[in-house]
């Protein structure tokens, strides 16, 4: 406990912002996040000294994205149509854009919209490994650029590509594009004022005549940078994971409050404790360790960013988590069959029920980490359900057993005419079913909710799928168990 403390002490630093690494190895070609937008926040587009070529870049709210790129062609009803996003000399000779757009993204803007109305910021920029041997016409954009400028202000200290910032009150909030080639010798801001989705699109474009030559294996440029997007919050939690460091807090005080009552109650009844009170002492206890392991990782995440430390503490959170999920479907195993409720004593059964509990345990720890150190995209299949396939099998035991047991146990109550505890255990049934309804329900909306991925504010909803749904409701079956076991005393 002492050193989970000592963790979210170092987990409050400096602020800094969410960044993501870009270069010319990568697949992906566009990076987008949430923002949630004040009048301080922006994003940063940087490149290191040894970066190289030219590249076509646009910066833009997803909202904007129907007007990005000229439909070209449409081979199937049912997909989408194909697009030319960047202008080259074969989209010129289609028509698909000016020569003047040539080495930037293609804007299919309708009629009477012009690039002002929307929230696209274009240009073709030259790379500051060519600022050397090249000198193409740099654009002045008052307000954005700063162009005037070619050195950081002496005022500002250089602590990395993000150190240097413009007094954004002077600005104008309208992104200016710049009409002709830039070369980079600064950070690329890019002024956000509204709560969005953002994305920043990076594609390296060919220069015939390029001083700085290529060979025949390597078609493109390198370039390396970091794309930064500040937030109105301190830190380095993207937008979408931000609420949780709130959420874990709140579960946190919720939970303590519940174990202190708790505490209180077994104190003043200490000589009458059954063993299920035992057991469900060490859940509470168990729950209010995990929820403040999780809020410290994620004030952690935001203060320091991912590596060494963080995966070091989402294992112990994962180890947390499947612990909790393990006790939870064993309590709610016992109870199903009735101990201190209807039957003092389980036998041989609690050995079962305890052998399954620490096999979910155990598979739900390797799935856990599967999912840390696992890279999906190169991990085979067979690989992946090595960790997913026995966390399947306990937990489908679990959920027979459970759904079993306590169809068995309310027949028995209800022949022994016991109608108070009936209604409890019917209760918990009705709980159980109305949980598996809603999780039911959940596939069809997240399918949805994927299918409407491109809808303007759809960052938020992965946090809410995934933060506001199982707690709430495996709260209120463990509030279900904690209820039976004080009518049990």
């Amino acid at each position: 406990m002492h050193t989970l403390i000592g963790l979210f002490l170092f987990a409050f630093s400096t602020a800094s912002a969410y960044q993501v690494p870009v270069a010319d190895t990568d697949y992906s070609r566009q990076i987008c996040s949430g923002i949630w937008a004040n009048d301080k926040t922006y994003i940063n587009a940087s490149f290191d000294a040894t970066s190289q070529g030219q590249l076509a870049m646009v910066i833009y709210e997803w909202a904007d994205a129907p007007y990005l790129g000229k439909v070209t062609s449409t081979t199937d009803e049912l997909l989408p149509p194909q697009k030319t996003y960047v202008c080259t000399s074969d989209a010129v000779y289609k028509n698909f854009c000016t020569r003047d757009d040539l080495g930037r993204f293609i804007l299919d803007l309708p009629a009477g919209k012009s690039i002002n109305d929307t929230s696209f910021w274009s240009a073709r920029v030259e790379l500051p490994a060519n600022s050397n041997t090249s000198s193409p016409q740099r654009e002045s954009t008052s307000g954005f650029w700063n162009s005037g400028n070619d050195t950081l202000p002496s005022s500002q200290s250089d602590n990395g590509p993000t150190a240097w910032r413009r007094d954004i009150s002077s600005t104008r909030a309208v992104n200016t594009s710049p009409t002709g080639i830039y070369t980079y010798s600064q950070p690329i801001q890019y002024l956000v004022r509204k709560t969005g989705y953002y994305c920043v699109a990076i594609v390296p474009v060919t220069v015939q005549g390029s001083t700085i030559r290529q060979t025949s294996s390597d078609p493109h440029p390198h370039y390396n940078g970091l794309i930064f997007f500040q937030n109105k919050f301190n830190g380095m939690l993207p937008a979408t994971d931000y609420p949780k460091v709130n959420f874990y807090f709140a579960m946190f005080i919720i939970y303590g409050v519940l174990a202190m009552y708790w505490g209180w109650l077994c104190y003043k009844n200490a000589q009458d404790l059954l063993p299920l009170q035992y057991y469900l002492s060490g859940l509470v206890g168990l729950l209010v360790i995990e929820m403040v392991a999780n809020w410290g990782y994620y004030r952690y995440l935001n203060a320091h960013g991912r590596g060494t430390t963080s995966t070091v503490f989402l294992i112990v959170v994962a180890i947390l988590d499947a612990g909790r999920n393990s006790m939870s479907f064993f309590m709610l195993l016992v109870v199903s069959l009735g101990l201190s409720v209807v039957k003092e004593s389980l036998g041989r059964t609690m050995i079962k029920c305890q052998v399954l509990a620490v096999a979910h345990f155990i598979f739900g720890i390797l799935y856990a980490v599967g999912i840390v150190e696992l890279e999906l995209e190169s991990t085979s299949a067979l690989v992946l359900l090595i960790f997913v396939i026995p966390l399947a099998f306990t937990l489908s035991g679990f959920l027979l057993w459970i759904m079993y047991s306590l169809n068995a146990t309310i027949a028995q109550l209800r022949a022994r005419k016991q109608r108070y505890k009936l209604s409890m255990f019917e209760m918990l049934h009705r709980i159980l079913l109305f949980t598996v309804l809603v999780i039911a329900i959940f596939f069809v909306v997240s399918s949805f909710s994927f299918s409407g991925r491109l809808a303007e504010g759809w960052f938020l909803f992965p946090f809410l799928e995934e933060e506001l749904t199982w707690p709430a409701f495996s709260s209120r079956l463990r509030g279900q168990v904690m209820e039976s076991s004080m009518v049990a005393a």
